[in-house]
């Protein structure tokens, strides 16, 4: 059971990429599924969050308007499309099956390597 989160890269400010997190050894469709970030030397937050039930979405206030999140579950992938990227959403990007907008789930300990997201002039 695993979750690969990938897509990241050197963007500069106002571009956009899109995240996939892909999962193995188990199906997306039944888990909800957060995206969460790490920027150099802060706490993990929570970005955004795509609920099981009926794909709700959800978003950290940093990053509404301009991040959406959705679900692919044919190809067994959650995607974080992100757009007018800024200097400050710099940092590691991690999927997980769980959610936490506001606070991040202590417990939750299976976070991957996640993928850099740099966004730079």
């Amino acid at each position: 059971v695993q979750l690969q989160a990938s897509g990241g890269g050197l963007v500069q400010p106002g571009g956009s990429l899109r995240l996939s997190c892909a999962a193995y050894g188990f199906t997306l469709d039944s888990y909800a599924i957060g995206w969460f970030r790490q920027a150099p030397g802060k706490e993990r937050e929570g970005v955004s969050c795509i609920s099981s039930v009926d794909d709700s979405a959800y978003y950290a206030d940093s990053v509404k308007g301009r991040f959406t999140i959705s679900r692919d579950n044919i190809k067994n992938t959650v995607y974080l499309q992100m757009n007018s990227l800024k200097p400050e959403d710099t940092a590691v990007y991690y999927c997980a099956t769980v959610c936490g907008i506001a606070t991040v789930p202590l417990w939750y300990d299976d976070w991957g390597q996640g993928t850099q997201v740099t966004v730079s002039s």
